[in-house]
């Protein structure tokens, strides 16, 4: 059987809702965000019409890197409730037509995980990548904390022990690597399993995997990491057929085939994702330069590369699973980021949800959240040059304090509430028929009710530049402006039939062919075949 075959069926038409735990919602008073929280907007969340919650990660952790530093996957972390809580959200969600995904990460631990501690303890455990040398091997390599002599290399922060699964190539100058199929690599491997089992098994629709590509270390083409993703793809198609697995790996074209259903384009991972959205005015790596994007007011971005990628991607996955595109995520700049503004960014989610990728809301996008600059670091979340504290503010829900995200005192909250007496909240959005929010909720209805606007229909584009000008399944057609001037596209003569507006958002079709787009405009239409028009 196929990997096509195997895709979980719902995953197609899935809209996927990013939850950063820790800043959605405040159910218990002491400024961070919880389960029970989240319970109290199921309702929300199903009226705006996406079906699948992606939680960043929810398991006990120390929090020196907003729980990717894991020291128990079993265990929900008490500041956001328990076990109990997080299944009977899983239930409520269910039940609303909701699924639920977990963030799994499976490449380091917390140096608190009893794992850890346990191989501080034994020099003959291989479970984690160990030195036995007298001075360290490289100036990421850390001193060991307890009776086990030499060094451990962490993944990230030195509180986050890398897992060893194994290197790809040895090198007798390092006689530590350990190959992929040594004890401890394997012993890595079954542990992954039962994690995912143990949830499957509650209920969890599937996993965003973090950093899936780095697991195995010196693997230059990435082929022993795959290797690995497809032996547990094997697994899941056997035993877990309708759960799936959406990777931060950042090159579909790889990862997919490989046996992952679906990956991001990532910001970290070349230039096709800050292409689109990324304007380098929030969390912004000095290392990425500074060229337009194409979804900025200035209207000097290029599409090319994101199309080159998306197509590179497409051919290499060939109906293997997807590609997922992001609004933004807790790493990187929100859509509403410096001179791009909440009344901008409509056109961004024209495109998302109508391009042949998953889309990924991150929560607050949809009402236009800003990134916030200037705010101090928190539990890791400065890395280098970029702040992505700025990305992590609380959900804005109403005109109560704190923004109805939490009754604490407002020192007491997990980040600051954006100060400005302006900032959207979705109460208000949800009053106001013209807002972000109805926009954002409008095409995701129409994503839903027109399957040529989905993942498994036809994309062709008739013009890159401004506006954005393509048709999806030989039936429907999207314009896309989001820069501040007024664009026009002339189609060729007879290329459509007749077309019927969908939606339109200060774009208009003159004559047939005179495609008319005002700033930050989008339109998306439905049209005959020019052979079958009367």
């Amino acid at each position: 059987m196929s990997l096509a075959q195997t895709l979980p069926a719902w995953l197609a038409n899935a809209v996927i809702y990013q939850i950063y735990p820790q800043s959605f919602a405040d159910a218990d008073g002491d400024g961070i965000g919880d389960l029970p929280g989240v319970m109290d907007h199921l309702d929300h969340l199903q009226w705006l019409g996406v079906d699948t919650l992606w939680f960043s990660p929810l398991f006990t952790s120390p929090f020196a890197d907003a729980g990717y530093d894991v020291a128990d996957y079993l265990t929900v972390a008490p500041r956001y409730g328990t076990n109990a809580h997080l299944i009977a959200l899983i239930e409520a969600a269910r039940s609303r037509g909701l699924r639920v995904m977990l963030d799994l990460v499976p490449g380091h631990t917390s140096d608190q995980h009893p794992w850890f501690q346990s191989s501080l303890q034994d020099p003959c455990d291989d479970r984690y990548v160990w030195a036995h040398s007298p001075t360290a091997p490289g100036p990421d390599w850390v001193a060991s904390t307890g009776p086990r002599p030499g060094y451990y290399l962490p993944n990230f922060y030195p509180v986050q022990p890398a897992l060893n699964f194994g290197y790809a190539r040895m090198d007798p100058a390092e006689p530590w690597r350990r190959p992929v199929d040594a004890p401890g690599p394997k012993a890595n491997r079954a542990a992954l399993r039962n994690i995912m089992a143990y949830w499957f098994d509650r209920g969890v629709a599937g996993f965003r995997v973090d950093m899936a590509f780095s697991l195995v270390k010196d693997d230059p083409d990435r082929a022993a990491t795959a290797a690995l993703w497809g032996e547990m793809r094997a697994w899941l198609d056997r035993e877990y057929p309708d759960r799936a697995l959406l990777s931060e790996w950042g090159d579909p074209k790889v990862s997919v085939p490989a046996g992952i259903h679906a990956d991001f384009f990532l910001h970290f991972v070349g230039r096709p994702l800050r292409s689109l959205w990324g304007n380098a005015q929030g969390s912004h790596s000095d290392a990425w330069g500074t060229q337009p994007c194409y979804f900025a007011p200035e209207g000097e971005g290029s599409m090319q590369e994101f199309l080159h990628a998306w197509q590179e991607a497409d051919a290499a996955i060939a109906g293997s699973g997807y590609v997922a595109l992001p609004t933004a995520n807790h790493d990187f700049s929100r859509l509403v980021c410096g001179t791009r503004t909440r009344d901008m960014v409509a056109p961004a989610f024209a495109f998302q949800l109508t391009w042949p990728t998953l889309p990924v809301i991150y929560y607050g996008d949809e009402i236009g959240m800003r990134y916030l600059p200037g705010l101090p670091t928190k539990e890791g979340s400065q890395l280098g040059s970029e702040a992505r504290q700025g990305s992590r503010t609380p959900m804005q829900w109403d005109s109560t304090a704190n923004a109805g995200f939490s009754t604490a005192h407002a020192d007491d909250l997990y980040l600051p509430i954006d100060p400005d007496p302006e900032r959207p909240t979705v109460a208000a959005q949800r009053d106001d028929p013209t807002s972000l929010l109805h926009h954002v909720r409008t095409l995701i209805a129409l994503r839903a009710e027109h399957p040529a606007l989905g993942t498994g229909a036809t994309v062709t584009v008739l013009n890159a530049d401004y506006p954005l000008v393509y048709t999806r399944g030989g039936t429907h057609l999207v314009v896309v402006n989001p820069s501040a001037a007024d664009t026009q596209f002339t189609l060729s003569e007879g290329e459509l039939g007749r077309t019927r507006a969908l939606v339109t958002h200060g774009v208009s079709v003159a004559d047939g062919i005179t495609l008319q787009a005002s700033p930050f405009s989008y339109g998306i239409f439905e049209f005959s075949p020019a052979s079958h028009s009367g």
